[in-house]
């Protein structure tokens, strides 16, 4: 039977997670789940327990105990929800401004938008070049 390990401690070890259920039963496998990218853990994991009575029992008996400092939070995984894959290149999402969707825009140093950060004067509060604007 497969048991969910919340609320673990970045301390916690897959071996002392594993400790804490063998004198309950035998421990099959004991993972904590860590994140890709930074490798460290994301507080939960699971622990495998070859006979499901043992790991009943263990449950009710680790349930709300200390391990390394935090309370844990012990109950039976529950499968794994089916979730549709992501698409990342679907139209008009992800990304900065891949072209798609929305109106069209332009921008930065080079676009003479009328808003007076030219060296021309521009246009807007600032002034007109043939208003007699900022450098005319």
């Amino acid at each position: 039977m497969d048991i969910y390990v919340g609320n673990i401690s970045y301390d916690t070890t897959e071996a002392s997670l594993s400790k804490a259920f063998e004198p309950h039963g035998t421990v099959v496998t004991a993972r904590i789940v860590t994140d890709k990218l930074s490798g460290r853990s994301r507080g939960f994991g699971f622990v495998k327990m070859a006979d499901a009575q043992e790991a009943a029992q263990a449950i009710e008996a680790i349930n709300g105990s200390e391990l390394d400092g935090m309370v844990l939070t012990v109950n039976e995984a529950r499968p794994r929800e089916e979730r549709p894959a992501r698409d990342f290149h679907r139209e008009g999402r992800g990304g900065f401004d891949r072209g798609r969707g929305g109106p069209q825009r332009s921008g930065g140093f080079g676009n003479n938008r009328g808003h007076g950060h030219n060296r021309n004067g521009g246009g807007g509060s600032f002034g007109h070049r043939s208003r007699g604007g900022f450098g005319s």
